[in-house]
């Protein structure tokens, strides 16, 4: 094995990689050329474009990607592209059932007709609240229904005239009583009272009544024909109604037949109208009596019931596109179930809630149809009933309106049932990369109703190209917004940052919205200095002042530290003992905080315990690297002779979660520190994972581990021997802070890239880790042969320990009986 060669510092311009301002195309951000090209995310916009062009069932498409990406303005604009070449979709209306009031239909018009429509409708009406009465009152109707009356009351008289001559022929009179017509009998033209009956003979008596019961039975008869002659009164009467009205009706339905002749929807339903109005004229007529009683009513209470008697004819425009020239993109901020699939409102009235068809009202849905929808899916997700509700419209292809819950039954009571509308849209759901994935994973119909993904880059290569785009980009996002231009060296700052925010300096972010936000706090400083141009003096002020407002912890935790609360020791040696880095996460802060990490040996059964895993405070990744250090010193110590050791590691003043292996690198050093009893530079920090062949591996947030141990270095002093070692594959990720970089420039503070632990342990203890021979011995004196050494003599110990003549006894077995147990105790 070759001995490996101790790193060198990192040179600075490799700490924080500078934009180069000759590449920013413009001196001031107000001379650049509009730029509205979206870079980086040609993948995404193949996906988008391919949605927007497939008509099959369920190619909806989702968007996916981290907030502040720039998907939702960027797929706007495509639909509105798409949209531009689709045909304006119909209009849609709501009208009454005459065949049941429980469920109104839709109707459907071409574009920009529907609210025409509504007017030709309430102008009929108008019309025949006019034309009907003056129809009514007309000399022919009177005439024509006075005929009517006149002949069934000669019929009546005729009848009762023959009646009555019947009557009189046999000496009994037909009259007229508070209770109805009776028989009496009469003598000489006088109705007989009942003593002047009982003086006539016996005779006379009982002929005069007999002829009364057969006059009684006849008259009976005439007079159960009289209801009937009345119907026949009103049903000649309803008819003469029905010719009247008709002839008033069906010259203002013909006018607007002419009208509506390409709708067929609409024609048959004029023919509803037509046939119901013929029916039902008497809606528009005012009994005088009706009147008499109307005459003390306020006139807002007459109007509201003389609405209500023509609501029936009336129509509910739901979706008009008048002086529309695309289809529609609707963007829903709000989708509750009925903010989606409509609603069905109610009215009071008198005390009571009531509704009817006209208060039906339409969703987004119905506002999309024909074109696109736009929706969160996290707050999509987030409303009861709405993301079911959705799925079985875009499943069935049509837009119910209902109750939310309906569908599942959970209302008993009778409501509306309005036909439902046909649905031909595009849905766009915006969200997060987890919420596609579970989604996914737990929802059957997902995948058969989101055929199509937009996988939106967080990042991009960052090239001399890329950097021009962005620095356009920048340029376009400062106008939008209104702020001051911006400078070359000011944009050229800001594309830095970018990096920072991608974490790798070969990288630039692709969130946007961190940007912007950037560029308008870099302008509050520029304002408030009274400047003309935002530049990167202007830009620092705003990058510091956004680390000072989320500073409060880190400060406290420095703080802590410095006053020896928190042990970390920044000079001087210690065998055994480490400082490790972590990165913490307040709200959307990152920043790096130093720790202690020790490690114990003695001899034992060859077991590494994490003490942090043991009382589960330990992540299973960080668990994971632990076994793999384990691992490591097995393969290269344990392979002659079995390791007799017992080593402890342990996280110092740790009293929450630990995960992630980035720290298992630093567990090795300490280890093989306290296995060499070697002791450890204490001015070093150390980051980093390890396999199990001992290379270093990348790991997350070197920047702020880096300048986490740095401000700490800074609060005691920096000495010139002070630094952080991390994997050499980190170096691409560097973005540091000017100061962290100035101090390196300065010596004060450095940086070594390490690719294998034995790099790391040479720095970290300033001796040689040494070299393998061919017998297996490692250099004499390196650390690796100080470690076998250690390692032997453990080995040396557990074989005494099992030939029973060690110190110690050995731990109990299991299933022994208490006598067993004694005697072996004695035996040893």
């Amino acid at each position: 094995m070759t001995q490996p060669l101790c790193p060198a510092p990192l040179p600075t311009d490799l700490l924080a990689r500078r934009v180069d301002p000759a590449l920013v195309p413009y001196e001031r951000s107000s001379e650049a050329p509009p730029f509205d090209r979206p870079i980086g995310q040609e993948r995404a916009i193949e996906a988008v474009r391919f949605a927007l062009g497939m008509n099959g069932p369920g190619y909806n498409l989702f968007c996916m990607g981290p907030e502040g990406t720039g998907k939702s303005s960027l797929v706007r604009r495509y639909l509105a592209e798409a949209a531009a070449a689709l045909p304006v979709p119909q209009d849609w209306v709501y009208v009454y059932n005459f065949s049941d009031s429980y469920r109104p239909r839709a109707l459907t018009l071409p574009a920009g007709r529907a609210r025409q429509f509504a007017r030709d409708m309430d102008a009929l009406v108008e019309e025949l609240r006019h034309s009907l009465p003056a129809a009514f009152e007309a000399d022919e109707y009177r005439q024509q229904r006075k005929a009517l009356e006149e002949a069934i009351k000669q019929r009546q008289e005729q009848a009762l005239e023959e009646h009555r001559g019947r009557a009189e022929a046999k000496g009994i009179a037909l009259v007229r009583t508070p209770m109805g017509l009776a028989l009496a009998p009469e003598k000489e033209g006088e109705v007989l009272t009942p003593d002047d009956f009982h003086k006539l003979p016996e005779e006379e008596q009982q002929r005069l009544k007999e002829a009364m019961g057969e006059l009684q039975k006849g008259l009976e008869e005439a007079l159960r024909e009289a209801p009937q002659w009345e119907r026949e009164k009103r049903e000649k009467i309803r008819a003469l109604d029905a010719d009247t009205a008709d002839r008033v009706v069906k010259l203002e339905i013909a006018e607007r037949k002419e009208i509506y002749a390409d709708c067929p929807q609409v024609l048959e339903y004029l023919d509803q109208v037509h046939a119901d109005l013929k029916d039902n004229a008497s809606l528009f007529l005012t009994d005088p009596q009706e009147q008499d009683q109307q005459d003390g009513v306020p006139p807002y209470l007459r109007k509201v019931g003389d609405e209500a008697r023509f609501r029936r004819y009336r129509v509910n425009v739901l979706i008009d596109h008048d002086g529309a020239t695309v289809a529609p993109v609707v963007m829903e901020d709000h989708p509750t179930q009925p903010a989606l699939l409509g609603r069905i409102e109610y009215r009071q009235q008198l005390g009571a809630l009531i509704t009817d068809f006209h208060l039906i009202k339409a969703g987004a849905l119905h506002r999309a149809n024909g074109g696109f929808l736009m929706l969160e899916a996290r707050k999509l997700l987030q409303n009861s009933f709405a993301y079911d509700d959705l799925k079985r419209a875009l499943r069935k292809g049509e837009i119910r309106i209902e109750v939310p819950g309906g569908s599942w039954g959970m209302w008993s009571t009778q409501a509306m049932e309005p036909e439902p509308i046909p649905l031909q849209v595009k849905v766009v759901l915006i969200g997060e990369p987890m919420t596609f994935y579970l989604l996914s994973e737990y929802d059957p119909d997902f995948s058969g109703l989101f055929k199509v993904v937009a996988d939106f880059n967080t990042h991009i290569d960052r090239t001399p190209e890329t950097v021009r785009d962005f620095a356009l980009v920048l340029a376009e996002m400062a106008r939008q917004k209104g702020t001051l231009p911006l400078g070359r060296l000011a944009a050229a700052k800001i594309v830095e940052y970018g990096s920072r925010l991608a974490e790798d300096a070969e990288r630039l972010t692709t969130h946007m919205g961190d940007l912007a936000d950037l560029i308008r706090e870099a302008d509050h400083f520029a304002r408030g200095a009274r400047q003309d141009l935002i530049n990167a003096d202007h830009v620092a002020q705003a990058i510091d002042g956004r680390r000072r407002r989320f500073g409060r912890i880190p400060a406290a935790i420095q703080d802590e530290i410095t006053r020896d609360i928190i042990r970390i020791e920044t000079d001087g040696e210690a065998i055994g003992e480490i400082n490790g880095l972590a990165v913490l996460e307040v709200g959307p802060n990152a920043f790096g905080k130093p720790s202690r990490i020790s490690a114990r040996v003695r001899a034992g059964r060859g077991e590494v315990i994490d003490i942090e895993r043991q009382v589960d405070l330990g992540g299973p990744t960080h668990s994971k690297g632990v076994l793999i250090l384990s691992s490591f010193l097995a393969h290269r110590f344990g392979t002659m002779e079995p390791l007799r050791l017992t080593a402890t590691l342990t996280f110092e003043q740790s009293y929450g979660m630990v995960d992630g292996d980035s720290a298992s690198s630093t567990e090795l050093y300490a280890l093989l520190s306290a296995l060499a009893e070697v002791p450890i530079r204490q001015s070093l920090a150390v980051t980093g994972s390890v396999d199990q062949f001992g290379r270093v591996q990348a790991i997350g947030g070197v920047n702020e581990k880096i300048e986490g141990f740095f401000d700490l270095c800074v609060s005691r002093g920096l000495t010139g021997e002070q630094g952080v070692l991390i994997p050499a594959s980190n170096v691409a990720h560097l973005m540091l802070r000017d100061d962290v970089v100035e101090a390196c420039a300065d010596g004060a503070f450095h940086i070594w890239p390490v690719r294998h632990i034995d790099e790391g342990i040479t720095l970290l203890t300033g001796v040689a880790a040494g070299e393998q021979e061919e017998d297996g011995q490692w250099t004499s004196g390196s650390v690796n042969r100080r470690v076998q050494a250690r390692l032997r003599a453990f080995a040396r110990i557990g074989a005494l320990d099992d030939h029973g003549m060690g110190g110690d006894e050995p731990p109990p077995r299991r299933g022994l009986r208490v006598e067993e147990e004694a005697a072996r105790r004695r035996r040893w």
